[in-house]
């Protein structure tokens, strides 16, 4: 942790003690002298920055995410396993796509960084409640009967994947001005989710296996994009391109200025991370 200590302006005429300046605009106000510093600029001058950098959260949530859709994602398109895999699944996929998730949308909001906190937020939630569905059929609490299986219809877990897709979808538009990579892995996600919601409500099996195949894509996509960013934070350097794009500045549809930040920025707090 870093502090900078604003350092005393010199005594004011008269023996005053003056006040802490470290170059905050004097404006002209209404009952007060032509280069005072205003308010806001003596309680500017008394600022403390912090610097206080953490690693990507998006490092941890897309392992997560990964991992967890991977494996259900080879089980939905028919890779391998049968009806009864879930049961062995859950456990995987409440922790590695569930709890690594939430952690990572926790930390994901400290970075400011708001696509990473909407979709790991929204996709570690599914896959917490996804993986508590299957953990109460497993102990019996649930029917088993009533649980989703390919070729039956399911219209309540066919909506689950409809509020994924739309929410999915709409990260993959904000994506276009972080990354193609990224960008790449909501839309396979999003069509993913699409598709598999259309399986539960015909039911269709082919339409099941098709997000299952989407599935493993935005798995492999996320691997890619994770790994990416790892690499440049041990290597100081881009291994890995993931295809970002630039943000223009002080123009039309360009970069939105951050409240509570100061003109020439913010060291160690970077955006995102």
């Amino acid at each position: 942790m870093v502090r900078r200590r604003a350092r005393p302006a010199p005594p004011e005429p008269g023996g005053g003690t003056g006040t802490m300046h470290t170059g905050g605009a004097a404006e002209a106000v209404p009952g007060r002298g032509v280069g005072e510093p205003t308010e806001h600029a003596r309680w500017e001058d008394r600022t403390r920055v912090v610097l206080s950098p953490v690693a990507a959260p998006s490092i941890l949530g897309l392992f997560g995410f990964a991992g967890a859709t991977m494996m259900v994602g080879a089980w939905q398109a028919d890779w391998y396993g049968n009806p009864l895999t879930p049961l062995i699944l859950w456990p995987f996929a409440l922790m590695f796509g569930g709890v690594m998730q939430l952690v990572a949308t926790v930390w994901s909001y400290r970075a400011r960084d708001g696509l990473a906190t909407a979709m790991h937020g929204t996709w570690g939630a599914f896959w917490l409640a996804y993986g508590v569905l299957f953990m109460l059929v497993s102990l019996g609490a649930y029917p088993a009967a009533l649980a989703p299986v390919a070729g039956d219809s399911y219209p309540g877990f066919a909506f689950w994947w409809v509020a994924l897709a739309v929410i999915t979808g709409l990260g993959a538009i904000a994506a276009l001005g972080v990354s193609m990579a990224l960008t790449g892995l909501l839309i396979a996600l999003a069509a993913g989710a699409g598709f598999t919601a259309a399986g539960y409500f015909a039911p269709s099996t082919w339409s099941l296996e098709v997000g299952g195949w989407l599935f493993v894509a935005s798995a492999v996509l996320a691997l890619y994009t994770a790994a990416a960013m790892m690499f440049e934070g041990t290597f100081g350097r881009t291994i890995l391109p993931v295809g970002k794009r630039r943000r223009a500045t002080g123009v039309p549809g360009g970069k939105a200025p951050r409240s509570l930040e100061y003109a020439q920025g913010q060291p160690g707090v970077k955006s995102g991370q």
